[in-house]
């Protein structure tokens, strides 16, 4: 957490707010949330301009001039906000990365528990780094066979499977879960089980979930929060993800919680099975 969706929503915020804007001055208060050294990040940024904001996986890219990409990483408990206006004093004990923007406004980087990071690439440092990540679930070149063919290949459960960014790029635990209940399979399964037609109906599920979360702008359970600081409104639409006990959407049967991977997963063990 964040995922692709709230990724995805932070990025359609900040889309309308920043290109045109140029950085007037970067302060760093947390140090380790750079790979560079802050004074290299601060030089670097230095009297950029900011061209364009995109995503990669669960990666917020910002391409600057001379093709340098900022590429914010918010791990569990980032956040990224803007505030337009004169940016003022910091006042969040948790603030990490502060650029001051003309015309005036401020991009702020905020993260409790600092698992986050940010790197300052080049453009071909850059193409190295997103190779390095599998493909967008939401890509339509992203076709049902070739989903199956990566996901048949391997032998761990296919819950783990998802959450590889190698494999998949943006899914996290709480999508995961949302598409292995649509498509019916028990977050154990190996994937070299799965079927082409089960892996089929776990492709449309993901990308069904995933826009269904975009359009709600993500999921707040706990830090996340969109540019502008508002929350995400899908927590009232998780079927499963953290609602052990409860019955099941479909059948009524009590939501299970298991622990794998040190991550939990949260299932119907009625609409699936581990056995089939």
């Amino acid at each position: 957490m964040p995922e692709l969706p709230e990724v995805e929503t932070i990025v359609r915020g900040l889309r309308p707010v920043l290109p045109g804007r140029r950085i007037r001055e970067a302060q760093v208060l947390r140090n380790d949330l750079l790979r560079i050294s802050s004074g290299a990040f601060r030089a670097g940024l230095q009297d950029r301009e900011l061209l364009e904001v995109g995503r990669r996986g669960k990666n917020v890219v910002l391409t600057l001039s001379d093709s340098l990409r900022l590429v914010v990483n918010l791990g569990m408990t980032g956040r990224l906000l803007f505030l337009s206006g004169p940016p003022g004093e910091a006042s969040s004990p948790h603030l990490g990365i502060k650029l001051s923007l003309s015309p005036p406004g401020a991009l702020l980087y905020d993260d409790v528990r600092r698992f986050g990071h940010l790197l300052l690439l080049s453009e071909e440092a850059w193409r190295e780094e997103s190779a390095r990540l599998g493909p967008e679930p939401l890509d339509p070149a992203l076709t049902p066979e070739d989903f199956h063919a990566l996901l048949s290949v391997s032998r761990s459960p296919v819950r783990s499977w998802l959450l590889d960014q190698t494999h998949l790029a943006g899914v996290g635990n709480i999508y995961a879960n949302e598409a292995l209940f649509r498509a019916r399979l028990h977050p154990a399964r190996p994937g070299h089980t799965v079927t082409p037609e089960e892996s089929r109906a776990l492709l449309e599920g993901l990308r069904r979930v995933l826009t269904d979360a975009i359009r709600a702008r993500g999921t707040t359970l706990r830090d996340y929060r969109t540019a502008s600081g508002g929350t995400g409104g899908y927590g009232v639409e998780l079927e499963v993800y953290g609602r052990v006990g409860s019955a099941c959407p479909r059948c009524k049967a009590p939501v299970r919680r298991i622990v794998f991977g040190n991550r939990s997963a949260f299932f119907c063990p009625r609409c699936q099975p581990e056995d089939r």
